[in-house]
C-alpha cells in the first residue's frame, strides 16, 4: 500500500557547491558514472509498430539504432559497423526493409544484428561472419518506454544484462491504472535549455516557485498540497491535489476527455509527479500523461523534449484536440527553461555559495544525495 507524507527537509540541508553544475570535467566524470552505466529512457515503443522501422539517439558520445526485428523484440545497436567502424545510419528515423547495410562496403546485417553478408570476405582465411554481429546496448521495456544501458555491449554473450527488474522494482505495477504502456503521443516539443540537467530535475521535484513562476498552474493545484510517497533513492516524487474537483491541468481548467484506464476516486484530482533518473520526468494526470525526455549535452546545456500521451480511443474521435494541454504546459515549461537558465547564471557567479533547502524541498536534497552516491563523492 502506497504511504503519503508532506515533504520535509533534514537540518542543514544545503544546495550543492557550484562545481556540479558547471565544471566540464564533473560532466566528463557523470557520462562515465551516469549516462554509461544507470538506464536511460530514449522514447517509446509506439514508435516501433512494424519490424523494421527505427530510430537513432545520441547518448554519452554514443549513436544507437533503436529498432525492432523479425520477430518483435526492440533492440538497441551501437551505429557502427563491425568492418571499419563506419557509422551505418545517418537518418533520425525511417524503415529498413529486412536488413541494415553499411555504406562503404556494404556489411549487411539482419534486424537481430546478425552478419549476413560480407563481400569479398569467404576467402579471408579464419574469417567467420558468426562473430562479427552489431554490439548492442542492453534494452528493457516498461510501461511503453524503451530503456537502454550503455554499460552492457552485447555481441556474443548476453549474459552480462543488469536486471532492469531489480533497479526498478519501486516502479513495476505501480502506474498501471494508468495504462500507460497502450497510450500513444499525440505532440511533442524539443527544447534547448542553456542549464545543467540536474537543475531541471530539482526544479521539477518542488512546487516552492510555483507561486511567483506559475501563476496559472498555482490557480488550479495549489503549491503546498505536494504528498510524496517515493523519498529516497533513484525514483522521487508524489501528487498534488486540485483546487476544484473535477478540473484539470489545461488552459481552461477543464477537460472533457475520461480518465485513464481505471483511474477513480482520489486520483481523479490528484496529479502525480515523478523523477526517473537521470532521463525522465513522469507526470500522470486523470485524463493524460506528461513525459519530459532529458538530454544532458554538456554541463550548461539539456535538450529536454516534453511529450503528451492520450488514450487512443480519445486520439481517434474526430474531435481530439490536445492542444489545451499543450499550450498550458508548452507555458510552464518555458517559465520553468527561464529561471533554470537565471539559476546557472548565478551559478556562474564567485559570489555563489551554497543556500539552505526549505521543507518544500525534501526532494531536492534526496536527489542530491542519490546524485552524489552515483558519482562517488
Amino acid at each position: 500500500m502506497e504511504t503519503f507524507a508532506r515533504p520535509s527537509v533534514g537540518a542543514g540541508a544545503k544546495t550543492l557547491p557550484a562545481v556540479w553544475y558547471i565544471s566540464p570535467n564533473v560532466f566528463a566524470q557523470e557520462e562515465e558514472r551516469i549516462f554509461r552505466s544507470q538506464w536511460l529512457c530514449v522514447g517509446r515503443e509506439e514508435s516501433l509498430p512494424r519490424a523494421g522501422d527505427f530510430f537513432t539517439v545520441e547518448r554519452a558520445g554514443e549513436s544507437l539504432i533503436v529498432t525492432r526485428d523479425a520477430g518483435g523484440t526492440v533492440h538497441a545497436f551501437y551505429n557502427v559497423c563491425r568492418h571499419r567502424g563506419t557509422r551505418l545510419c545517418s537518418e533520425a528515423s525511417g524503415h529498413f526493409t529486412g536488413s541494415i547495410q553499411c555504406p562503404y562496403h556494404a556489411w549487411t546485417y539482419a534486424l537481430d544484428g546478425e552478419l549476413k553478408a560480407a563481400r569479398n570476405m569467404a576467402e579471408v582465411s579464419g574469417f567467420e561472419r558468426a562473430e562479427y554481429p552489431l554490439k548492442e546496448a542492453a534494452v528493457a521495456l516498461w510501461e511503453g518506454f524503451i530503456f537502454i544501458n550503455l554499460h552492457v555491449i552485447l555481441s556474443l554473450s548476453k549474459d552480462d544484462t543488469e536486471s532492469f527488474e531489480r533497479d526498478f522494482a519501486p516502479l513495476i505495477g505501480r502506474f498501471s491504472r494508468w495504462n500507460l504502456a497502450n497510450l500513444q503521443t499525440a505532440r511533442s516539443i524539443s527544447y534547448e535549455l542553456a542549464c545543467n540537467w540536474k537543475l531541471v530535475f530539482l526544479n521539477y521535484s518542488e512546487c516552492y516557485h510555483c507561486p511567483l513562476v506559475h501563476p496559472q498552474l498555482d490557480k488550479l493545484s495549489p503549491s503546498d498540497s505536494g504528498h510524496n510517497d517515493l523519498s529516497e533513492g533513484a525514483f522521487l516524487g508524489g501528487y498534488s491535489e486540485l483546487r476544484e474537483r473535477g478540473t484539470s491541468l489545461t488552459t481552461s481548467g477543464r477537460s472533457s476527455r475520461e480518465p485513464l484506464g481505471s483511474v477513480g476516486g482520489d486520483d481523479l484530482d490528484r496529479v502525480y509527479y515523478y523523477t526517473i533518473f537521470p532521463s525522465l520526468l513522469l507526470s500522470l494526470h486523470p485524463d493524460y500523461a506528461m513525459v519530459h525526455y532529458c538530454k544532458p549535452l554538456a554541463a550548461d546545456r539539456t535538450e529536454v523534449t516534453c511529450a503528451w500521451l492520450f488514450d487512443p480511443g480519445a486520439m481517434a474521435k474526430p474531435d481530439f484536440d490536445p492542444a489545451d494541454v499543450v499550450e498550458f504546459w508548452d507555458l510552464t515549461n518555458r517559465q520553468d527553461w527561464h529561471v533554470n537558465e537565471l539559476t546557472q547564471q548565478g551559478l556562474n557567479s564567485r559570489a555563489y555559495s551554497p543556500g539552505p533547502y526549505s521543507n518544500a524541498e525534501g526532494l531536492l536534497s534526496a536527489f542530491d544525495r542519490h546524485y552524489l552516491a552515483i558519482v562517488g563523492a
